[in-house]
This record gives C-alpha cells, structure tokens and sequence, in this order.
C-alpha cells in the first residue's frame, strides 16, 4: 500500500524544515510526549506545505520507517465542498483493504473500525503514516488520530492547528539563496543549457523578490520563462514591478497565485476579510495594533480577529510584538479586491484618511516633545524624548509611506503637515533617504495645491536634507526656491530661517564669503521677528561661516552669543552645539586649552541627550586637540571613545575611520587637523 503523490519537480531548499519532520517521524527517536504523533505544516496559499510533506513521507519511507505502507487522502478543505472526516475516513478504509458494505454508516463506528484496522495493520506489517493534505479544520482531522502510537499522522494546512496536540510547523517563505536556486533549477530541467539565472543573477534576485520567495509564486515565473525562451529575467521582473497588477502576471494557465489566495480569502467571516482588505491599504511594511485599530474605525483593538488571520496565515506577526505584517503578494490580492469594488474603494479611502489624521496628531505632538523647551505648553501623550523618539522608531516607516500619499488630493494637505513634523526626527536619526523622499513628496503636493507656505517649508527641509546628504549644489538651490517664496508671502521670519539654511549650504559648497552674507541677513531677519532661540541657532551659523573664512576671533564671539542665548532660551542641546563650535573657533585662533574645555563641556551635554553622532564628532576634535598636545595615549582614548559613539549613531564609516585613527596615533599628529563643525 503506497498512496503517495510523487515528489515534487525540482523540489529545492527547506533543509531546516525537512530535518524537523523526519526527526518527529524517527522511530528510534527517545521517548516523547504524544504529541509528536501529529506533525502539522501550516503555511500561505503557495508556501509549499504539500510539497514539503511528500518530499518527507518518501524520505521517510525511504528509510524503512513506515513498512505498514502510506496513506494518502486530499482533504481539499478550502473548495466549495471540502471532504468531511467522515467521506475521508471511509476512503482511508477503503485503501487499507475494507470491503465497502463493511464499512459502517456512522462516523463514531468508522472511526473505531479505522483505529482497529490500523492497529491490526501495525501488528502484521508495522507502523503507517498517514498524510492529510489541505485541511481546513481540526474537525476535518481529529477523527483521523490513529489509536497506535506506532503510526504519524501528517496535516498539512493553511491554518495552524494547535488544537490537535500537534508539532507545529508553520512554513514561511523561501531565503533569497533558496529561491534563486528554485529558480535556477527549474529552468535547468527543462532545458540544461538554460543559463539564464546564472547569468542574470541580479536579475534573478529581483525577480525571486517580485515573487515574494513564495514558492508557487516563482515556479509559475520559472514556467513563464521556459515558455519563453527568449525572454531575458530582467524583462519578467520588469513586468512584475507594479505592484497592482502583480498577480495577473503570476498565473501560467494552470497555476495562479491569486486563485490559491483567492480559496483562503473566500472562508473568512465579513470581519476577518474586512481586515485583511484594510490591512493590504496600511503604510508600510508592517503596522502596530493602535494604527490597526484606527483602520477599521473600531472602539477596541480588533486583538480577535487578527489572530484568526493569524492563525490562517494570511497575517504574520510584524516586526516586534503587538505589530503585524502582510506578504507582499497577500497585499497586492488585498489591494486587487478593493479596487474591484467602488464602495471597498471608499472604504479603504477612509480609512487612510484616518491613519493619515491619527499619525498627524502623534507625530506633531513628538515633534512638540522634541522641540519643547521650558515655558513652552506641555505636548500630548509624550512625557519626555525617550518616548517620543521611541514612537516614531517604532512607526518611522509607516510614517515616510503615509506622507507618499499626498499624490492623491484628498490626502495631500494633512499629509504635507505631517511631512514637516518629521524633519526634526529624521535630521536626530540621519535617516536623510526618508527625510529626501518626505521632503520630495511634500513639496510636490504643496506645489500642487497652490499651497505656498507648505512648498515654502517643504524646499527648505528638503534642503537640509540634501546638504546634509553631501549634496550641497541641490540643496543650495532648494533653500533658495524656499527663500523666494517666504520673501513673496511677505514671511520674513520664515525668509530669515531659509536664508540661515542657504548659508549653512553655501558654506558646505565651500561659498564662505557668500556663506557669511546670506547667515548675517538671516540673523537680522530671525533678531527682528524676535526670536530669541532662532537668533541662538543664526548666530551659531554665522560663526561656523566666519571661521571657515578665516574671522576666528568674530567667530569666537558669534558662538559665545549662540550659547549664551542657548542657555537663556533652556536649549540644553542648543548650547552643547554651541560649545563644541566655540571650541573649533578658539581652536583656530590659537587658544587650545580653552577649546578642550569647550568640548569637554559639549560632550557632556551629546552624552546626556544620547546624541551619540554628534558626541562622536566632539571626541574626534578632542582627540586631535591632545595629538597635536602630544598626549598620545589621552588621544587614543578619544578615539576609542569616538568609534563607540558612532558605532551606537549607527555610522560605521565614521566608526571605522576613527579605529584607523586610535591604531596610528603612535605615529604622530595629522600636521593640521582640522575640527568638524557642528551645526544646530
């Protein structure tokens, strides 16, 4: 008796999964709970649960383990009409042998006739292993325990069964290096001179992605492209980009992958598929349960439900606990079943809308907390930094998609707002890719809207963004084009802030003169307003300008005059970067024991504030500060010290420069170290 399917064709990867369930099956394993007499593989649509199951029965079988014979029985628990326990147990008697008028009538007395037959069968022959495929339910399997402990049952499902007792294994889908070896194989047995994933291995690798490293997925692609001969990898890739309409290319006629999604989707009650519907619309990679809720516009956290979806596989767990996540390709079937109904369009509409008000709300009330000095109101939700920073962490990549919205009108003003409260954050994490592409977004859509105040703004962080990127020329002309629009509003407050940045650009182009000109009319304009602390951050720029244009003595005061204000205002952190520039600017006008205290007290204040950038940078001016004082081993602390800080700012090039500087300071000092500068 074998009733085994054959392996599947070019079956390739799983190791890790493969060892587990032939060591539930091992015969001569130690003792162990009875649990490990069901093994159940659970998995997505697609994942290659069957696949998986048969490749282990024959590995399994292979190896004397089972000499009573394989049971095979197809539960088909996702069709319309799934095969009940009682239709399964009377095949499964039918295939051990039972004449069928002696197989009774009853479900209780089919069951016990199968247990007794089994049993009968592990006496005479040995042990059986039974493999159910595709089932739905634990009510579908239950009934198919055997009584021996000699015999395995195997499941395979789209949901997890917890339920039977069994050793769960949930399938994810394929490492990169086992999808371009699927990949790779399959095109290798239908042709062996098909060359084409090793030659286009980048190629081959954006394709495997486009696919998810969903098994189904890459194998219809792998059809796709022995159809075709002719067609390179890059081209399916290409034809796999947008995102919409990714599923209709990933069928071959026989197989298609939003078909397989389409038989979990349909078995969902009305709350589960509204969820999963509004889950394919959230920002993204993977949303926490708070903007969850805010989707589906419930009075609790839908904590149920998501561990339904869960439970089937269409939902995974996100990255960290109370967060959840969709494969991509389960998204792009969610986006497909909203955008073939007008009234789930308008429903998912607003819903965005909501998550687009609700992170408006938190990221403003963040960005208060971070800018919050004394005397001003106390922000929302956020008691201190440390929170406030840890929200936007934890949401920061919702956050950057949410704000990509504003191509659509109906989003674009709450969602240019939102932009601007996320430059502060992004400038403190260095995320400049996102703060480029925040930036971007925002000024399109402000531009669009005839919203001059909001270009305005958005010209002047993009700015920041680019110049911090090292992309001085673009972000000169950017803080210009903010510049002319506050000056035509008739915003000189604004004008001067724009003006601040140009120079601060200008002087990273190496413009100093032009540089001095633009951070003293900036400084006139921001003293006028009357902004004291603003005037704190323009007298710190003029400085670092004036000493790159050789005026350190000016420089000096410009920076005594920041920190000063710094302190009046309560900027701890304003004042820390004041300190450090002030002592670049004494450094330079020959008074070095005074700029080591300078940064002495600067790195105190990074340290407090776990600035840990910009504390790296003051350790680098130490240290050149004691090279330069021969004090070798006072310097090789610095910058031992230094390439701990950046290590934990997450800037290894800077980390890994300043090892190479610890490792050669026995050599002697850089002839002329120049300090970094540090801007507000």
């Amino acid at each position: 008796m074998d009733a085994l399917p054959a392996k599947a064709v070019g079956f390739t990867g799983r190791d890790d999964e493969l060892r587990a369930l032939l060591d539930a099956f091992d015969p001569s394993a130690p003792e162990r709970p009875a649990a490990v007499l069901v093994a159940a593989v659970s998995g997505l649509g697609g994942i290659g649960k069957t696949a998986l199951a048969v490749e282990a029965a024959h590995e399994a079988c292979g190896r004397g383990w089972f000499p009573g014979g394989v049971l095979f029985v197809d539960l088909h628990g996702y069709d319309d009409d799934p095969v009940t326990a009682d239709q399964a147990l009377e095949a499964l008697l039918r295939a051990l042998g039972t004449a069928p008028e002696h197989i009774p009538a009853t479900a209780d007395e089919r069951a016990a006739l199968y247990r007794s037959t089994l049993a009968e069968r592990a006496r005479e022959r040995g042990a059986v292993l039974i493999l159910a495929d595709n089932a739905s339910s634990p009510e579908q399997v239950r009934p198919l325990l055997p009584g021996d402990t000699r015999h395995r049952l195997l499941v395979t499902s789209r949901n997890k069964l917890p339920q039977l007792g069994a050793r769960l294994l949930p399938l994810n889908e394929l490492t990169p290096q086992e999808a371009y070896a699927l990949l790779d194989r399959a095109l290798w047995i239908a042709d062996p001179s098909d060359s084409r994933v090793a030659d286009g291995a980048e190629a081959a690798a954006e394709l495997a992605s486009r696919c998810g490293h969903l098994p189904l997925a890459l194998q219809i692609a792998a059809a796709l492209l022995v159809l075709d001969r002719d067609k390179p990898i890059a081209e399916l890739a290409a034809e796999l980009t947008e995102f919409r309409d990714r599923l209709t290319h990933l069928d071959d006629g026989e197989r298609s992958v939003r078909a397989a999604f389409d038989l979990s989707y349909r078995r969902l009650p009305p709350e589960q598929a509204r969820l999963l519907r509004l889950l394919s619309l959230a920002p993204g990679p993977d949303v926490g349960t708070e903007v969850v809720t805010v989707l589906t516009e419930a009075d609790a956290p839908p904590t149920r439900a998501l561990d339904a979806l869960t439970r089937t596989h269409l939902v995974e767990r996100g990255n960290g606990r109370g967060r959840w996540r969709l494969h991509d390709l389960v998204r792009a079937f969610g986006v497909g079943v909203v955008a073939g109904d007008a009234a789930l369009v308008e429903e998912g509409k607003a819903a965005r809308g909501r998550v687009l008000e609700f992170y408006y709300r938190w990221a403003k009330a963040a960005d208060d907390r971070l800018r919050w000095l004394p005397g001003m109101p106390e922000p929302e939700r956020f008691v201190d930094r440390a929170q406030a920073l840890g929200w936007l962490d934890g949401e920061r990549a919702g956050l950057v998609a949410a704000v990509q919205w504003a191509g659509e009108e109906r989003y674009a003003d709450t969602a240019v707002r939102l932009a601007e409260c996320l430059a502060e954050y992004l400038e403190w994490r260095r995320s400049f890719d996102d703060w480029i592409t925040v930036g971007r977004a925002a000024r399109e859509a402000a531009h669009r809207a005839g919203n001059r105040l909001g270009e305005g703004i958005a010209w002047n962080n993009l700015g920041g963004a680019l110049r911090q990127a090292g992309r001085a020329g673009e972000a000169i002309d950017a803080h210009t084009r903010a510049r002319d629009l506050h000056r035509a509003a008739g915003d000189r407050h604004r004008e001067g802030i724009a003006w601040g940045n140009l120079g601060l650009a200008l002087e990273e182009a190496g413009r100093a003169g032009e540089a001095v000109d633009a951070l003293t009319r900036a400084r006139d304009l921001i003293q006028a307003a009357g902004d004291h602390h603003g005037e704190g951050i323009a007298w710190n720029n003029l400085g670092l300008a004036l000493r790159q244009a050789g005026r350190a003595g000016e420089a000096v005061d410009a920076h005594t005059r920041a920190r000063d204000l710094h302190r009046a205002a309560g900027d701890h952190h304003g004042e820390g970067t004041a300190w450090t520039n002030l002592g670049n600017a004494l450094w330079q006008a020959g008074r070095a024991g005074e700029a080591v205290e300078a940064y002495g007290k600067a790195l105190e204040t990074y340290r407090e504030f776990e600035d840990w950038y910009r504390a790296g940078r003051t350790l680098h001016n130490l240290a050149l500060a004691h090279e330069v004082a021969h004090r070798p081993s006072d310097a090789r602390a610095c910058w031992l010290q230094a390439a701990e800080a950046f290590t934990r700012a997450d800037a290894p090039t800077e980390a890994a420069q300043a090892r190479d500087s610890a490792d050669r300071t026995n050599k002697g000092p850089d002839p002329t170290p120049p300090p970094t500068p540090i801007t507000p």
